[in-house]
């Protein structure tokens, strides 16, 4: 259990890492575009993400991951 942890947050810090390293001006133009949205619209996304997030997770735990 602890290992699969450890390999999803290192896959995170792999794909984050490779977004500021090869497209940085990417990262300001998505942080300006962040900006411009409300703080609901914000809480919004997230909880899409989370719940995306939660829906790979079965979907890989039920294939067999």
């Amino acid at each position: 259990m602890i290992e699969t942890i450890f390999l999803a947050l290192g896959l995170v810090l792999i794909f984050e890492g490779l977004v500021y390293a090869l497209a940085p001006s990417l990262v300001e133009q998505l942080l300006a575009a962040l900006r411009s949205l409300t703080e609901d619209q914000r809480r919004m996304m997230g909880l899409v993400s989370i719940a995306l997030g939660v829906v790979l997770v079965w979907c890989a735990k039920s294939l067999g991951a």
